[in-house]
């Protein structure tokens, strides 16, 4: 019988340029996981496992990481997911009390990164992407840096199915960064205009710079308790339960009758929101606000569509309608998302579930989504794993 999970701690740092701030990952981590610590009204020797994500570091640093929060013997387990590594670390952590293994689990990501687009580490061996290039290649013709290419590649797919335009997805861009603005978290906070997103830097396909996320430092944190737990500690009043949850990895059909727009996971991304609506008994309709992958702007609006946001094509009128802003159907990345707020990989989807949390208590500040009740988190990585998961305040 499986036990129901808790969100009662959350903790981020602010996501800072790479080199913009003397700090080193162990710090990151100190910073973040008091915060959440703090945030439960918990002591660290509480804890009973950890689940911690990075993408480019050497092996062991997770246990590096949550020594700074104490040295109490505890299973330590390493996660590298890829953009999707924080909401692995969740998902692991999530499993464990669900399961029934732990009461208190800790889930931790961070990442120190290097200036500019992401590359490879080891250039002898196979690169994990390397089937979905081959494959993307075939449809479009190839282009450096490989993630802008690829997601760039599915935006111009999209527009040449569905009519899309270039000025949509900029549209995207311009949403996101105006709700970065109030948050103090934030790697950007400046507001831009339709035509400074148009006119920036073009980068592939219909991306320019400000629709393209950057390279961030930065740490999250989430404790996890079980039903119980949270009864011994009462922790109700701040407690967030997981009502849904799904990881999914490529499909068959990726690879046997590729499109562009699969190959960047919208496949994934529908098996596994379609999992959560079923687990949770929701629909997309009852979500109030969600916090989604819009590495680039060309994602958020594929992945409208496959969270069922809208019929497949119809992306497009969502952004045209104002659908996915304060005053819309759904608030959509009120932190300012990847775009904004910045993308230290291992971090991300930590960050995600903070602000969710955030949402659901109601103690947003100056973003918060009114009434915020249900919430809905989408995290993805290529290569490929998606996380979706859905959120509802324990005591509503």
């Amino acid at each position: 019988m499986t036990q129901k999970v808790f969100v009662v701690g959350v903790g981020m740092t602010k996501f800072e340029k790479p080199g913009a701030r003397e700090w080193d990952y162990p710090d990151m981590a100190r910073e973040a996981g008091t915060k959440a610590l703090a945030d439960a009204g918990i002591d660290y020797d509480q804890v009973q496992q950890a689940y911690v994500g990075y993408v480019y570091g050497e092996s062991t640093s997770g246990q590096r990481a949550v020594y700074e929060l104490g040295l109490t013997g505890i299973p330590v387990v390493n996660v590298n997911n890829n953009c999707s590594t924080g909401s692995t670390a969740l998902y692991l952590a999530a499993q464990a009390v669900r399961g029934g293994l732990a009461e208190c689990t800790l889930a931790l990501g961070f990442e120190k990164m290097q200036p500019g687009s992401l590359g490879s580490t080891y250039d002898d061996r196979e690169q994990p992407m390397m089937k979905h290039l081959l494959a993307l290649a075939e449809l479009q013709e190839f282009a450096m840096p490989p993630a802008p290419y690829m997601f760039g590649a599915a935006g111009k797919e999209h527009m040449e199915l569905y009519g899309t335009t270039a000025e949509q997805f900029a549209r995207i861009g311009v949403k996101n960064h105006k709700h970065s603005v109030n948050n103090p978290y934030a790697q950007f906070q400046k507001e831009y205009s339709l035509a400074e997103v148009l006119e920036a830097k073009q980068i592939y396909g219909p991306l320019t710079k400000l629709q393209c996320s950057p390279t961030s430092d930065g740490s999250g944190a989430v404790i996890l308790a079980s039903e119980d737990f949270v009864d011994r500690h009462n922790l109700a009043d701040r407690a967030v339960e997981i009502v849904g949850q799904s990881m999914v990895t490529d499909l068959a059909s990726t690879f046997t009758d590729p499109t562009a727009i699969d190959l960047v996971g919208s496949s994934m991304s529908r098996t596994a929101a379609e999992a959560v609506y079923a687990e949770a008994g929701i629909g997309p309709e009852d979500v109030d606000v969600i916090e989604l992958h819009d590495c680039f702007s060309t994602n958020e609006l594929l992945t409208y569509e496959a969270l069922g946001l809208c019929a497949p094509g119809e992306g497009g009128r969502l952004v045209d309608d104002n659908a996915t802003t304060y005053g819309g159907t759904w608030v959509v990345n009120p932190s300012g998302g990847l775009i904004s707020k910045g993308h230290p990989l291992g971090a991300t989807g930590l960050a995600q579930c903070s602000e969710l949390t955030w949402q659901l208590r109601g103690t947003a500040d100056a973003r918060q989504v009114a009434d915020a009740r249900i919430a809905l988190q989408h995290n993805i990585g290529l290569g490929g794993a998606v996380v979706v998961t859905a959120y509802r305040l324990a005591n509503r």
